[in-house]
């Protein structure tokens, strides 16, 4: 229950800093696909920027996960082709749905329904990806 209570309040916590900064707004991602905003680039930069300061606080004062696991993070290696045809995969599902993951639950909470098919259709993406990940190039 502690759990599910964490989830549902950073999940909330999440749909309201994402709908507040119009990071859902279709008008805004198509604003930045298009290069005549900075709005997105600019909530884009401060994410990363600040998951990377709070990731290495975390590290340094050792916080633990709720698995009990203390946090790290293993860089992954540079493959600059695997790089580029994942990020061109992902850049093309989120420029024809107009939201990566994220937005997509904050719109259906929103109540557009319609995200639900989107999301369907990217868990059955990632399960397609599961079932060929061994015969993809890695």
């Amino acid at each position: 229950m502690k759990q599910f209570i964490s989830f549902f309040t950073v999940g909330t916590v999440f749909g309201i800093i994402m709908t507040k900064s119009e990071a859902v707004s279709w008008f805004r991602i198509h604003e930045m696909f298009r290069f005549e905003s900075f709005h997105m680039y600019g909530i884009i930069g401060t994410a990363v920027v600040l998951g990377a300061i709070i990731i290495a606080l975390m590290k340094r004062f050792k916080v633990k996960t709720l698995r009990n696991t203390f946090v790290d993070y293993m860089p992954m290696q540079l493959h600059i082709p695997r790089h580029l045809l994942a990020g061109s995969i992902f850049g093309l599902g989120w420029a024809l749905m107009g939201a990566c993951p994220g937005p997509m639950f904050v719109l259906l909470g929103q109540g557009f329904g319609i995200m639900a098919l989107v999301i369907l259709s990217g868990t059955l993406g990632t399960y397609t990806y599961g079932v060929v990940k061994d015969k993809l190039p890695h």
